[in-house]
């Protein structure tokens, strides 16, 4: 088949990783794969499979290009979306999901019509939210987020989830979506589970690149951006309370950097807790670890659990909204600990205490690419998927 998978850009992210992954997926599994990218900087990452046929389309660019485009940009920013925060989208919705579907059929005069088409993220496809086409597929990362009044986010599910084929990558992001759906009377097409697909022959050989930079004596692990979403303020408090002798190293930037490093002096671990900033390629931290560790408040699955666990180094989490209980199943329920500091803390010190623990292959069997891309090829059950 010929699949197309869009992204809204290729910064280093973790939703954009995905994206690549899948398009590399379907071209392991043999079909012709297209990933188009909707600007054109940041492009830190790339397919790793040379056969993927990688596109650019700036929406901004062929918005200000278009006829009225400049017009509708400027009453939008300066006029409707300040009388209703938030909804750039969708003034502009309209005409760069027009542009979009005029770009796609021009790809499909170079390439052949597209048998599947992948929107990956609510931040890509809300922005085209006038695009419709049957083959599309609208893959929701994470849980619904209530930022507006109700009546507004009642408007704008209309307009992106309405009569959609629609895939959530966990259980927790589709229980979400439909609490969600049910206050807003909302009725996709379909809505169905995908999870994301793992490629753990990829992480295998990233994972073998040197890296000067990595801790001599033993750490655990945590790799996230540092925003407040991610729970690193809980983190450094339970770390400081199990008194594991393990250093702490964090991988990641973000606006919080400072407050975290203040915390860490408060906490008098400053000397064990190793921010090591953002990282281009993060599995030798991964496989030089002995336990990676993610204190979200919520994640729609949490990718760098399963690419933890690609690289052979055993993982543990506390409960939160979205998918991380899709990956703590069987024998890994053992490893999630309540999202408080002494349950953190004590999940730390039990964990530690039982190293080293061998990652199992079935761990990682239902996100292998196979799996995943044998899903979006399948047709969607009408209605009956919710």
């Amino acid at each position: 088949m010929r699949t197309l998978v869009v992204i809204h850009s290729l910064k280093m992210g973790g939703m954009e990783r995905v994206a690549v992954n899948l398009a590399d997926a379907f071209a392991e599994e043999g079909h012709e794969s297209h990933l188009l990218a909707c600007r054109n900087q940041p492009n830190d990452l790339s397919p790793a499979n040379r056969v993927v046929h990688l596109h650019y389309f700036d929406q901004f660019q062929a918005l200000m290009k278009s006829v009225i485009g400049i017009p509708v940009f400027l009453l939008s920013r300066l006029l409707l979306g300040v009388l209703l925060p938030k909804s750039h989208f969708i003034w502009v919705g309209w005409l760069t999901g027009w542009l979009l579907k005029r770009h796609i059929a021009q790809l499909e005069k170079q390439f052949g019509r597209f048998d599947r088409i992948v929107f990956r993220g609510l931040g890509t496809f809300k922005y085209f939210w006038s695009f419709r086409d049957e083959r599309s597929v609208y893959v929701l990362e994470n849980v619904i987020h209530y930022d507006r009044p109700l009546w507004q986010k009642k408007w704008e599910w209309k307009l992106v989830f309405q009569n959609r084929h629609l895939a959530c990558v966990s259980s927790g992001v589709m229980e979400s979506a439909q609490e969600a759906f049910a206050k807003g009377d909302i009725e996709p097409t379909s809505l169905r589970v995908i999870t994301n697909p793992c490629p753990v022959e990829q992480i295998d050989a990233l994972a073998k690149e040197p890296d000067a930079d990595i801790p001599a004596e033993p750490y655990i692990l945590n790799v996230a951006r540092l925003v407040p979403q991610k729970g690193h303020e809980l983190l450094l408090e339970a770390y400081e309370k199990s008194g594991i002798r393990h250093k702490l190293v964090i991988v990641g930037e973000g606006p919080l950097k400072s407050k975290l490093e203040e915390k860490a002096r408060f906490l008098g671990i400053a000397d064990r807790v190793y921010f090591a900033g953002k990282r281009k390629n993060p599995y030798p931290w991964m496989t030089q670890a002995d336990l990676f560790v993610l204190a979200s408040e919520y994640e729609g699955l949490g990718i760098v659990l399963t690419e933890a666990m690609a690289c052979g180094t055993p993982i543990m989490a506390v409960e939160s909204r979205g998918g991380v209980k899709d990956v703590f199943q069987g024998e890994l329920e053992a490893f999630l600990t309540p999202r408080t500091v002494n349950g953190l803390a004590e999940g730390l010190s039990s964990v530690v205490a039982q190293l080293p623990v061998t990652v199992k292959p079935e761990w990682l069997a239902p996100f292998r690419s196979d799996v995943v891309v044998s899903a979006f090829i399948e047709q969607p059950t009408e209605a009956g998927g919710q």
